[in-house]
């Protein structure tokens, strides 16, 4: 067995590429347009990792709520330094919601509320301000 892909509903495509792109750094791999079904796939990965774990996004053209999207639970990426990465990501404009205060784990949102935790590779950085005294916001 080999894992492939984890799919995530989305409600705006744009948005949603936005995020995993742009913010997160991820690539599109494919994208499939089905319109006797009325969605959209577009499949997503971290640069050189097309095939080994890929994200799908589908949307439904149609719309349709999805709640809050904590059911699903959450994506995960190592990343190689957890400051710079949420630094990063702040300065785009994304909300840490759990931010990295002991050098390892940070928790952020995707636009349609999928949490994504982000881990520092390898061990802990030690700890750092602003992130050690950094609250939590909302829910991750």
């Amino acid at each position: 067995m080999r894992f492939l892909h984890t799919m995530v509903r989305v409600t705006d495509i744009d948005q949603s590429l936005d995020f995993y792109c742009n913010k997160l750094g991820l690539q599109e791999v494919r994208r499939k347009e089905v319109p006797q079904g009325r969605y959209t796939l577009v499949f997503l990965a971290p640069p050189g990792q097309e095939g080994v774990a890929e994200i799908e996004l589908t949307y439904n053209w149609d719309k349709e709520p999805y709640g809050e999207g904590r059911n699903f639970g959450h994506l995960a990426f190592e990343v190689e330094d957890i400051y710079a990465t949420c630094e990063r990501l702040m300065a785009a404009g994304v909300t840490i919601n759990r931010p990295p205060r002991d050098g390892y784990m940070a928790f952020v949102r995707s636009p349609d509320n999928v949490s994504v935790e982000l881990l520092q590779k390898g061990e802990p950085k030690p700890p750092a301000e602003p992130w050690s005294s950094m609250a939590n916001t909302g829910k991750w």
